[in-house]
């Protein structure tokens, strides 16, 4: 089948879902949508479109295939690959340390090696058409263009998010900051299952603080990093902060590529629609569904009488999932779910103290309540917090509708948090800014009433959805061992 990046493959895709778009244009025209007030019809048809394929469960390895391709490089972007080397196990080690500092209870996890990291340099490329093709120049020389045109002393150490590859944002990003991003293409769950993604994040930001030999770039300040991500990537930005908050309560130093380098904290870190719940139990992936394309998971009955049996997630099989033996979750161990390594909803507001400040924006969408949980915990814990929730908008609007006005906002509340954290001016209002409908009204809201769900409810809803993950996962591995003995 042709890959969606081809123009063919993606034609005969849209042509199959004429149904649905003339469905979705229709309604809207008669104003009869279920997002009457919420999305103008191209967002409506956006959702709708993106929704559909991923209702489509491709087997896990195309779809990777698929999403890690690299599509070439063209356009007003300089980007330069690298590959950091692998460092010894002590950077392995140190992950290992914060998660068993955290654990409450007998959660069991894989432990990986560590291993070389992939990552990519991306910058603005000034005065070239979006089809200009990049020029031919080795890695070394595409790395000092770049420099030239991102001066900033600032480095954004940026986690992709399911797309994958998101060259488009991140060089716009670099545009508006002036800085270079430094893109990390982590090891992939399922064959790759926590803390691996963790450690190459870890590899990473030590790589920037302390190059490794041979590196193209000079040491980068930790005050000069602000992390960010989108979706995962969000996640994965504030369980690294986790993990470095962890280490500092405990140990001063990590050895790396025959060094010990102190542990330290970032600017800042930038999240967009950040999955922060990976049991993915909390009220609003049900409640927003018809605004977002992440479809509303699974779930126990709310009635303790009835047992609902765990069904597994209905991807096509191939030879990396299901994991064998298998699990109820592509990314952990069903122990793991409730972990703040793994689900950093699951983190109290005591252990964001003295963390760097935090931005973090959503859309009216699936992953809306954890990202102001995570906000409402972090002002408590006495650190600046910028939020903004943009009515209406599905996970990631920012960065898959870049041409739309709420776009051109999010990204100037993205650059200017990037700035504003690297020059120690982030001031936290106690406020989220809430922005209506094509942006026709903003308002401010008390951080700590912007999501009524309370810590003692967070709790309840992600372990009730975690016993039954683990009691699924449970029984899909007595089958495995049963199949397996005959």
């Amino acid at each position: 089948m042709s890959s969606l990046r081809e123009p063919l493959g993606l034609l005969k895709a849209l042509l199959a879902r004429i149904p649905l778009i003339l469905k979705t244009i229709l309604l809207h025209g008669i104003q009869m949508s279920p997002v009457k007030g919420k999305q103008d019809m191209r967002t409506e048809l956006t959702v709708a479109i993106i929704r559909s394929f991923m209702a489509t469960k491709a087997p896990l390895g195309k779809t990777q295939k698929q999403g890690i391709r690299d599509p070439g490089v063209k356009g007003p972007m300089w980007v330069s690959k690298v590959t950091l080397p692998q460092p010894e196990v002590n950077v392995r080690d140190a992950v290992l340390r914060a998660i068993e500092d955290l654990k409450t209870g007998d959660e069991t996890y894989d432990i990986p090696a560590t291993a070389a990291v992939e990552a990519e340099w991306t910058g603005y490329r000034a005065g070239v058409g979006k089809k200009t093709p990049e020029p031919d120049l080795s890695e070394e020389e595409k790395y000092y263009k770049l420099r030239e045109e991102s001066p900033s002393d600032m480095t954004i150490l940026y986690f992709h998010g399911g797309a994958y590859f998101h060259r488009v944002p991140v060089a716009h990003l670099s545009h508006l900051t002036g800085a270079p991003v430094f893109s990390v293409r982590y090891r992939l769950a399922p064959q790759n299952p926590f803390p691996a993604a963790l450690v190459d994040a870890l590899t990473a930001y030590l790589s920037l603080l302390h190059p490794p030999p041979g590196s193209l770039h000079k040491a980068v300040p930790a005050s000069k990093i602000v992390f960010a991500g989108d979706s995962a990537g969000g996640n994965l930005s504030l369980v690294l902060l986790q993990t470095l908050l962890t280490l500092n309560r405990a140990s001063g130093t990590i050895h790396f590529h025959g060094k010990d380098v102190p542990i330290e904290l970032p600017a800042g870190v930038a999240t967009i629609s950040p999955w922060c719940d990976v049991t993915r139990s909390m009220p609003s992936n049900s409640s927003n569904a018809h605004l977002d394309y992440l479809g509303a998971p699974s779930a126990p009955s709310d009635d303790p009488a009835v047992k609902t049996p765990f069904t597994p997630l209905p991807f096509a099989p191939d030879d990396i999932w299901p994991a064998s033996p298998p699990r109820a979750d592509v990314y952990c161990n069903a122990s793991m779910l409730s972990h703040p390594l793994v689900s950093p909803l699951a983190a109290p507001a005591d252990l964001w103290k003295n963390a760097p400040p935090i931005w973090i924006s959503t859309g009216e969408e699936g992953l809306t309540d954890e990202g102001l949980i995570i906000a409402r915990r972090v002002y408590q814990a006495g650190i600046p917090v910028v939020a903004e929730m943009f009515e209406g908008m599905p996970h990631c609007h920012g960065i898959i509708m870049m041409d739309r006005p709420a776009s051109h906002r999010f990204f100037e509340g993205f650059a200017g948090f990037c700035r504003d954290a690297v020059a120690g001016r982030v001031v936290s209002t106690g406020y989220l800014t809430w922005l209506g409908f094509k942006l026709q009204l903003t308002k401010e809201i008390p951080i700590e009433k912007a999501c009524e769900i309370s810590d003692e409810q967070v709790g309840a809803f992600m372990q009730r959805m975690a016993a039954w993950k683990l009691e699924g996962e449970i029984e899909l591995q007595k089958q495995w061992r049963a199949t397996a003995r005959l």
